[in-house]
């Protein structure tokens, strides 16, 4: 294990190289860290991550920056810098194969064997290594040389086609999904690769889409379109068919409501003081309340008649334990929420340098060996030396032979 190095977690003693950048790939990786994995981010002398100038931006009393987008994502990491267009530093990257459980990269497909270091390659260095990839389209298929990004995924995974609302263009969902679905799914296939490696000693290629990831997220539409050949479009903040399940307005902002099965709609009834509308004939099942006409004549204005002279507070106060609705709150609220805080979701981590930077933390929770998010993100190669040493076996003078080449 690497001097400094987590010694705890579910993953303590697996070895990962994180040749990655932005979020999709550090994400990932950042996850199996947090976990107790010893994680070697990798990046270019030359070249570093360029989300290291993202903002916000934290700043020294010497004037020095660090960006809190960064840190978020690649906390609890060693920083290592190796240029992989030189003949030394391929080699200190295969020297380094041989002591890792996994490799994470999010290059597009090809690059890595460009650079004459991909799977093939260091997989002769090492036959149990779990070897990652994170693309736009994924190792194969006709699509597989194209550049994207997150906004590439929604476009072509169809779910920017199905969000906003009917009169108005499509909507981008509001954050990088593209990018986080194949971060989970890439820390399940690595899981999984790696279970697989410790029982037989071979390791496999993870190869993980983002459009494939996206596509995965659309719920029902692929199934309705095979089975029926209707083509999902926006629907704003409703449901395709369950009713009442959307956004209504209150007295100070907007509720989620999804009292929708005849359970929760006989309590929100008798909630709301109009116990009479559980017997009422023309909505006293789901299936009634369902129909759209009937939902826009007489379960929407309802809604309405009981939310808006209340707050989002008085309404979670009158039914949050009993049905679900649910107050939607912006992320300075969510940041101050009491649950949040309770699930330990947003912690303070001390920067020497920088001070206090509040950032989320990790929605694992495991009763044994719990996941530890309060790390530091390294500075562009800060651990070179440490990292060399402990995992290629270089001695100082091999180090300084790779510094003078340009090598790390």
């Amino acid at each position: 294990m690497l001097p400094g190095g987590q010694s705890h977690g579910a993953l303590r003693g697996v070895v990962v190289l994180d040749i990655t950048r932005v979020v999709a790939g550090p994400f990932c990786s950042m996850l199996l860290a947090d976990l107790g994995a010893t994680v070697i981010k990798i990046e270019n002398p030359k070249d570093p991550d360029y989300a290291r100038d993202f903002p916000p931006v934290l700043e020294s009393a010497a004037g020095e920056k660090f960006s809190g987008f960064f840190a978020q994502f690649n906390r609890n990491k060693f920083g290592l810098t190796l240029d992989l267009s030189t003949e030394e530093g391929k080699a200190t990257l295969r020297k380094l194969a041989r002591s890792a459980d996994v490799l994470v990269e999010n290059f597009r497909p090809g690059t890595m064997d460009k650079l004459g270091v991909g799977y093939p390659v260091l997989r002769k260095e090492n036959p149990r290594l779990v070897y990652t990839a994170i693309s736009g389209y994924g190792q194969t298929g006709p699509y597989r040389r194209r550049p994207a990004y997150d906004n590439s995924a929604q476009a072509t995974g169809g779910l920017w086609s199905m969000n906003g609302f009917a009169d108005r263009p499509p909507v981008r969902v509001g954050t990088i999904i593209g990018d986080l679905s194949a971060t989970m799914y890439a820390v399940i296939g690595t899981l999984a690769a790696l279970r697989h490696a410790e029982r037989t000693g071979h390791g496999q290629l993870v190869d993980v889409s983002q459009q494939d990831s996206v596509l995965s997220l659309t719920e029902n539409a692929v199934v309705s379109y095979t089975v029926d050949g209707k083509v999902p479009s926006p629907l704003g903040n409703e449901h395709p068919f369950v009713k009442p399940y959307e956004l209504y307005p209150c007295k100070d902002g907007f509720v989620f409501f999804g009292g929708y099965t005849d359970k929760f709609w006989r309590l929100s009834c008798h909630l709301f003081g109009r116990s009479e509308l559980v017997e009422d004939p023309e909505i006293d099942t789901m299936a009634k309340r369902f129909d759209p006409a009937v939902y826009e004549r007489r379960i929407r204005p309802l809604l309405h008649e009981w939310f808006a002279d209340k707050t989002k507070t008085e309404l979670e106060e009158i039914v949050g334990d009993a049905v679900p609705l649910s107050a939607v709150k912006d992320i300075g609220e969510v940041v101050e929420d009491p649950q949040i805080a309770a699930r330990d979701m947003v912690v303070d981590v001390e920067y020497p340098e920088f001070g206090e930077l509040r950032m989320f933390g990790s929605p694992i929770k495991l009763g044994g060996t719990p996941a530890q998010p309060r790390g530091l993100a390294p500075k562009t190669g800060e651990h070179s030396d440490t990292v060399l040493r402990a995992l290629a076996g270089l001695d100082e003078a091999e180090i300084a032979d790779l510094r003078e080449k340009g090598a790390i």
